[in-house]
């Protein structure tokens, strides 16, 4: 059949034209959209048989209101990039999850919003649920008031270590990460506040020091440490230490325990000094949906849905409602309970000790300065670290990580 050249501008434009209102109607398929930012991998997202969080709560707020609700969620892989999206006025959030001192400092810059659960609960009619936070976890120096912030989860680094590899002997402090012992097989934070602080610790300065003496000392160990490392790591120790690539590595105790399922060979212990945080919930300032963002985090706070993020992310949990839970407690476990909950741990005097602080803008320049350097001087023993240059293999890497994690999470579940 002929087509004229007519008949083709009429079903150009007609095609345009349904492409143009489509994209419209799904625009407007949400009453209002709330945008949440957080971390990776740090909610209960409905993958391999989990509760969808985001989902429940779309279907709660159109029950409580009777508008629909659409979730924008996109993640962070830093403290440091949320603030820099959050100073730098480009970006427009709801919900966000710094942690401590990063709540402080963006109390400080007038960065954050005031919550008012109370009063946005009794509006909507619904139970203020922060009386279930721990008392423990409330008035912390980062927001004394208890005005900016919520806390989601909260937990310590300590050394993951491969049991048939390392000396029982060799366990106990900081030394095990400088151990040439073990060349090869020992993994170090590819982060500057992480990385610095098991320097310090082992040195016995605070991780919040302005002395700049102390930060190159710091800078020494760890220049020294780079012969005999594997690598700079984050989400992939995953991988290194359960496969026994790697025996070694400081990380936070939640993840050890996806880890060991994977790995029974892996030990965990605490050093004397080590690094407690807090990461928390928090509405931005110029937040167009305070309203929405006050009752999403009250949400989180419900039993079931603070229990099934507490079951996906291992973080110790600030929720009584969440510690209280039977069925929780044994999904756990008795060792994760312990090890997550220490019963002797005096969380405020631990925190004010070894929780990082909002530092000056002079230190924070030094510690970027001398982390940059240390990245690009000397080798690492292996030869595994690649410059950032290689960027495809990272996403490929951190797709591939993220995929293993996903099943480990499955496996846990059924």
């Amino acid at each position: 059949m002929k087509i004229s050249f007519k008949f083709m501008k009429k079903l150009a434009a007609f095609v345009f034209i349904a492409v143009f209102l489509t994209l419209i109607l799904a625009g407007c398929g949400a009453d209002k959209v709330l945008y949440v930012y957080n971390w990776g991998e740090y909610i209960s997202d409905g993958s391999e048989g989990t509760l969808n969080v985001e989902k429940a709560f779309e279907k709660y707020y159109y029950e409580l209101t009777g508008e629909k609700l659409d979730i924008r969620y996109t993640t962070y892989p830093s403290n440091e990039d949320l603030y820099a999206k959050m100073s730098g006025g480009g970006a427009e959030y709801d919900v966000i999850f710094p942690s401590d001192y990063m709540v402080e400092r963006m109390i400080a810059e007038g960065l954050l919003e005031k919550l008012n659960l109370e009063a946005v609960c009794e509006k909507y009619g619904v139970e203020c649920l922060y009386s279930y936070i721990d008392d423990k976890c409330k008035g912390l120096y980062y927001d004394p008031t208890n005005e900016y912030s919520v806390p989601y989860t909260y937990g310590r680094v300590g050394i993951i270590y491969n049991k048939e590899v390392v000396d029982k002997a060799d366990i106990g402090g900081w030394d095990l990460m400088w151990n040439e012992k073990y060349a090869g097989k020992i993994l170090q934070f590819n982060n500057s506040r992480d990385a610095f602080a098991t320097a310090h610790y082992k040195l016995g300065y605070s991780v919040n020091t302005t002395n700049k003496a102390e930060w190159q000392e710091a800078y020494d160990l760890l220049l020294a440490q780079k012969s005999i490392i594997q690598g700079y790591v984050m989400d992939e120790v995953f991988n290194k230490m359960e496969s026994g690539e790697a025996a070694i590595a400081p990380y936070y105790a939640g993840d050890y325990f996806i880890m060991r399922r994977a790995n029974e060979n892996l030990g965990f212990y605490y050093p004397e000094n080590t690094n407690i945080f807090v990461d928390a919930m928090c509405i931005p300032k110029g937040s167009r949906n305070p309203e929405i963002a006050a009752l999403f985090i009250n949400f989180m706070l419900s039993e079931e849905i603070a229990i099934e993020n507490a079951k996906y992310i291992f973080y110790a949990s600030p929720n009584s409602l969440v510690y209280n839970n039977a069925e929780y407690r044994e999904f756990m476990g008795e060792e994760a309970m312990e090890v997550l909950y220490p019963e002797d741990l005096d969380f405020s005097g631990e925190l004010a000790k070894n929780g990082f602080r909002n530092l000056d803008p002079e230190t924070l320049a030094l510690i970027s300065s001398l982390w940059e350097d240390l990245k690009i001087t000397g080798g690492i023993g292996t030869g595994i670290y690649i410059v950032e240059a290689v960027v495809v293999l990272a996403i490929i890497a951190g797709i591939a990580t993220m995929t293993i994690i996903r099943k480990k999470r499955r496996a846990m579940y059924e």
